[in-house]
């Protein structure tokens, strides 16, 4: 990973510290996003501590606000004009319905508008890269719900297990139809994937939950694993020679699987990229990004290789 340039964002804690962490000691510059400026730099200090690394450095953003995401990813191309690693792995869960100030429920829009955005505003700068690679956080909870187009925002039928769900699944929706739209631009040298981590031993269920659902969940998360193995998905996919110009697929514990029906319905993902494009005020997603010569057909997905180290 010398010479290449990582984007992390949720880079503070949990999963997306450890792949920070990871990426770091592989060589790799490494731009933490996080929440806070004081979050940003404390993790920048731990990171170098622990692997020796001097390229490390942290933005800011609130990716509940797209202002917020906006202005980090300019500061982060004005910096790194190519970038080879975007890992979209910042998350949230919440009990109760809370909307941001455009008027998205939070959930979706943490944990999917962020993705959706933020892999918009740094696109020109992946494409200058030769092999340039989106690595999207899911969880096999998109598997127990479907996309609410009726109700994107769960006004009536509330819960915060539905609305992480939705999101989720939202995730591996994104996924599908990002490597379809790269592929039919010939931009095969960018790939995009979604990731299971598994059940991990996070605090993201006790931060902005009620009582009942943070004692579920720190007793749900005692047969997790940690933090690091719940990362190896990632690293793998942001760092293995061995996963160059694969795309599109579902990966959990290194190898590729199955991800729910609908997620493969090419119908249902364009209905979602375009209420995404309506609720990022997006008109043209690929604006600045410079299509290759030659575009294979629009359903073109690299193979998954057939054997990935454990």
């Amino acid at each position: 990973m010398e010479g290449k340039v990582c984007v992390v964002t949720g880079a503070n804690t949990g999963i997306g510290y450890e792949t920070a962490k990871a990426l770091a000691a592989k060589g790799a510059s490494v731009i933490l996003v996080c929440r806070t400026t004081e979050k940003g730099q404390r993790t920048v200090d731990r990171i170098r501590e622990a692997t020796g690394s001097t390229k490390v450095t942290a933005v800011a953003a609130d990716l509940a606000v797209q202002d917020q995401i906006r202005k980090a990813a300019a500061a982060i191309r004005v910096q790194h004009p190519r970038i080879d690693v975007l890992v979209n792995n910042a998350g949230i869960w919440l009990s109760d319905l809370r909307l941001t100030k455009e008027g998205v429920e939070t959930q979706f829009a943490v944990n999917h508008l962020a993705y959706f955005l933020l892999t918009h505003e740094l696109l020109p700068a992946l494409s200058r890269s030769d092999d340039g690679r989106i690595v999207c956080v899911s969880s096999d909870s998109h598997f127990q719900t479907h996309i609410h187009f009726d109700d994107l925002n769960l006004t009536h039928r509330y819960h915060g297990l539905r609305a992480y769900a939705q999101s989720k699944r939202a995730n591996v929706l994104f996924v599908r139809e990002l490597n379809r739209r790269l592929r039919a631009r010939g931009m095969n040298q960018l790939t995009i994937n979604a990731v299971q981590p598994g059940l991990v031993k996070t605090d993201i269920g006790v931060k902005h939950t009620i009582s009942l659902h943070s004692l579920a969940w720190k007793v749900r998360r005692a047969g997790g694993v940690t933090p690091a193995e719940g990362a190896r998905t990632n690293i793998f996919l942001a760092s293995s020679p061995v996963v160059q110009g694969v795309s599109g697929q579902y990966w959990d514990k290194c190898v590729p699987k199955r991800s729910a029906r609908e997620t493969y319905d090419p119908e249902t993902a364009r209905r979602l990229w375009d209420i995404c494009e309506k609720l990022t005020d997006i008109t043209d997603y690929f604006e600045g990004v410079t299509p290759t010569d030659e575009a294979p057909s629009a359903d073109a997905t690299a193979p998954a290789p057939a054997n990935t180290p454990s």
